[in-house]
């Protein structure tokens, strides 16, 4: 009689829960066996998984994907109800099902699917299918039952929440009725706000960005709703109006002069029942420094976030050689490294223009199209995310040559071949109205560098996806080097990150004041294999852990529980709980400090208004860029007793070391890029930093009290520098324009009004010196050109050349004040060499 092979094992029907056992009992499994640190995460986590939030933190390329699938089936197995594993796009929720195809687990992108409604496969959708208010899971409000869920994955859980507070957020466009309408009902607190942003909203400059006070959104709740309400139905609000509606007075609302954008300080995710009330909500993230976001955007407990399950080392990290050029030679510009990365790209690893090796992959990362279009003379092609899936592809499949990713610095894989020789040209600037706020009122904060840094970490880990995987990385602009040469810096990387970039040193220290050459010799012998570089670096990851305990900052466990307190109906508790946070952060952060402080001035103005403005009135002695109370009065400034010694003990605060300075003067200049509007306040903000570096005092009146110039020197006790930028003109800009022009001499009068004894000397940094026939010069007028701040950005280059020549040099009220006589940066001379006077068409 013939065996009956469907009867083998039939009447054992008890489903695996082991995540481990699940994946050993696999017909056809896609690798052997998984990875020794899959197996280590997986296995705590199943000793852990009665507990409702758990973060597992893996290095880049340390298959997260299948632990969170294995993790996924496990919970369905075990009876606990639906899962759903969320990815931040189209393109990965692809990725994930064809991964979860191999692992021959059921998956649907259908929330109406009955294999997922029965719990019998793993719903495998992006965010916003579930995050939105008109979410197919249940929304408070919308009458429907919400749907019942044991475990959500969220995968890559530090690129999901931008995408999760962009579901929070409302934006009214220009173009919609009532942009125009709230502008009317909120004029005089713009203005009041800001004089001249008002004045750039009217005009339609793309740079304007006022904020409205909290206390006059607040107290015109009412008007408020009567103008939005209507349009809850249209496709633009019908998404974000069931989700902030209810919690509509405690927003943070920005006016632009594209769009009016209301946005809750912590994400209401309540508001998605579904959610909140998983019974297991699982964070799969790489090993970024910071996870507090997880606590504000998910209402994660702090405490969970806090405990994260990790593999015993962190050594599950491919292979990366990362150098900054501009920190081994500052000579050596960004053209030579795009020359570079071409002929590396041709096979040309001589630069004789003779193919002598096989062509590799070279990938760059650019945060824009301008920036982009920069490398257009070199690369085979540029993606965005439209074409970004094909463009991925063709990589993965073999030789392409050089490719420009535009925005693209998280969930995209390029392992082995695809990658190469990876070069970040820049990180991606603030673009909604809040953060660009933040930008400014936090710029010193390490809140703002652990930002910046995980978006460095991310991009870098594009390039290598497991631990036998290798890939160089460039890092272009002093920005970007100083990002991995400073203490500060350096401490926000993960533990793996941070010991290859110390390895990554031990080359640099050898190419340091090198040429291209050099640089060229370092990437042959990384992309060779040479066995001293491969047998260092396997031994320098072998000894890293990952940290035991994750970081959650205080003030944001403050903020979420604060928010949660104003939402139902407590807002002078929440006032008292933001205040210890302000007690806790004490004098470590000032501008942390201040910016926490007008967050519990805007919970107390919902029952004490007048204690509200006094709060405010305190926020500003810590932080000079939050909201300007009703009686705020602009401050004068007065020059340092000595120039050279101020600037001796700016330096010495700001700098740890000769690159350290090198690389942050440098940073200001390539902050500076004419004909490019957006980077305005980057502008500004650089001019204000250089005239501390010079020992100037320096402020930013405009940003600080809503009016005056953007910015003001005063270089003695008599005379101070009234400048306005206007660096997004562009090269084609024939004529300072009228307007301009006037903008300049209301802000000499601004400084005459305010402080009398004070000589103004106006200054305009312009692409022309040369006035337009209809406007006035104003009497006495600087401009400083392209090429005449060419000059400017050498001659303090060498003055941070001599000083960082020996160390702590820069610290010595001496010798600064000799390198500021010998370069002619002086408050008596700098405008004199430096800038031309205005003249008449």
């Amino acid at each position: 009689m013939p065996l009956n092979w469907d009867l083998v094992g039939a009447g054992d029907s008890e489903a695996l829960l082991r995540p481990r056992d699940i994946y050993a009992g696999l017909a056809s499994r896609p690798w052997r066996y998984l990875r020794h640190e899959q197996g280590e995460v997986l296995d705590e986590w199943f000793d852990r998984r009665h507990e409702r939030d758990v973060v597992i933190k893996q290095n880049t390329g340390g298959g997260k994907t299948a632990v969170g699938l294995l993790i996924s089936q496990s919970t369905l197995n075990e009876g606990i109800g639906k899962a759903v594993y969320l990815t931040p796009d189209k393109y990965l929720t692809k990725q994930v099902r064809e991964e979860a195809a191999r692992l021959d687990i059921a998956t649907t992108d259908d929330p109406y699917d009955p294999a997922f409604l029965s719990a019998q496969a793993v719903l495998v959708t992006n965010y916003r299918k579930l995050i939105n208010g008109r979410s197919a899971f249940g929304v408070i409000g919308d009458g429907k039952e919400p749907m019942d869920l044991g475990i959500i994955v969220v995968d890559d859980a530090h690129a999901a929440l931008a995408r999760t507070e962009d579901q929070f957020r409302l934006q009214v466009p220009t173009r919609h009725p009532a942009y125009e309408r709230l502008l009317d009902l909120f004029a005089a607190n713009l203005q009041h706000q800001s004089a001249n942003g008002w004045s750039g909203l009217v005009d339609g400059d793309l740079t304007a960005l006022v904020p409205v006070p909290f206390w006059a959104w607040a107290d015109k709740r009412d008007e408020v709703l009567k103008i939005l309400r209507p349009h809850r139905e249209e496709a633009s609000f019908m998404f974000v109006w069931p989700l902030i509606a209810e919690v509509l007075h405690l927003c943070t609302v920005t006016a632009t002069s594209q769009a009016i954008e209301i946005r809750p300080s912590c994400t209401p995710v309540d508001r998605i029942p579904s959610f909140v009330g998983a019974r297991r909500r699982v964070y799969l993230t790489a090993t970024l420094a910071d996870d507090s976001a997880l606590v504000t955007d998910f209402g994660a407990d702090p405490a969970l976030v806090a405990k994260p399950v990790t593999p015993g080392s962190a050594s599950d990290l491919g292979d990366r050689m990362i150098l900054a050029p501009v920190a081994l030679n500052p000579g050596l510009d960004a053209k030579n490294v795009r020359e570079l990365a071409r002929q590396f790209a041709n096979g040309d690893r001589d630069g004789d223009g003779v193919a002598d090796s096989e062509p590799v992959n070279v990938v760059v990362l650019v945060p824009s199209e301008r920036a982009a279009k920069v490398w257009e003379p070199y690369a085979d092609h540029t993606f965005r995310v439209g074409d970004l899936e094909a463009g991925v592809k063709r990589l993965q499949s073999g030789q392409v040559g050089l490719v420009v990713l535009v925005n693209k610095y998280d969930g995209v894989n390029l392992p082995d071949g695809a990658c190469r020789l990876l070069i970040l040209d820049g990180i991606p600037h603030p673009l909604d109205a809040v953060e660009r706020r933040e930008a400014i009122a936090l710029a010193a904060s390490t809140v703002r560098l652990a930002r910046q840094v995980q978006r460095i970490e991310q991009g870098m880990g594009r390039g290598v996806r497991d631990r036998d995987d290798y890939c160089a990385v460039l890092l272009l602009g002093a920005d970007l080097a100083l990002a991995t040469h400073s203490p500060r810096h350096l401490a926000l990387f993960s533990p793996a990150t941070q010991a290859q970039l110390k390895l990554s040193r031990d080359i640099a220290g050898q190419l340091k004041g090198e040429g291209l050459n050099e640089v060229r010799q370092a990437l042959r012998g990384f992309l060779g294999r040479m066995p001293q570089w491969t047998q260092r670096s396997s031994r320098a990851l072998a000894e890293v852990r990952y940290a035991e305990h994750g970081t959650v900052r205080p003030e944001a466990v403050a903020l979420r529980e604060a928010f949660h307190l104003a939402a139902t109906g407590r807002p002078r508790d929440a006032a008292t709980r933001v205040q210890s946070a302000v007690n806790a952060v004490g004098d470590r952060d000032k501008a942390l400090r201040g910016w926490l402080r007008e967050q519990k001035a805007a919970y107390l103005h919902l029952t004490d208004p007048a204690a509200a403005q006094q709060a405010l009135t305190g926020a500003l002695d810590d932080n000079s860029f939050v909201l300007r109370p009703v009686d705020a009065a602009p401050v004068q400034i007065r020059a340092a007793v000595a120039q050279a010694r101020a600037a001796a003990e700016f330096l010495a605060g700001e700098y740890s070391d000769g690159v350290s300075l090198r690389l942050g003067v440098q940073a200001l200049f390539e902050s500076v890029v004419w004909g490019d509007e957006e980077r305005s306040d980057d502008a500004e903000q650089a001019w204000h930093k250089l005239g501390l570096h010079l020992g100037f005092a320096s402020s930013r009146p405009e940003k600080l009290y809503g009016t005056g110039p953007d910015n003001l020197w005063a270089l003695s006790a008599a005379r101070q520098a009234v400048t306005e930028l206007k660096t997004g003109c562009g090269p084609d800009t024939a004529t300072i324009a009228k307007k301009d022009m006037d903008q300049l001499g209301g802000s000499v009068r601004w400084l005459n009004d305010h402080d009398p004894q004070a000589q103004a000397v106006p200054v305009m940094l312009h692409p022309r010196s040369v006035g337009h026939a209809k406007a006035t010069l104003v009497p006495g007028m600087r401009v400083i050109t392209p090429e005449l701040l060419e000059k400017v950005r050498q001659a303090v280059t060498q003055y941070a050349a001599a000083l960082a020549k020996s160390p702590d040099l820069w610290g010595d009220e001496q010798a600064v004040a000799a390198q500021l006589a010998y370069h002619k940066l002086t408050g008596d001379r700098f405008f004199t060499v430096y800038s031309e006077a205005a003249g008449t068409s």
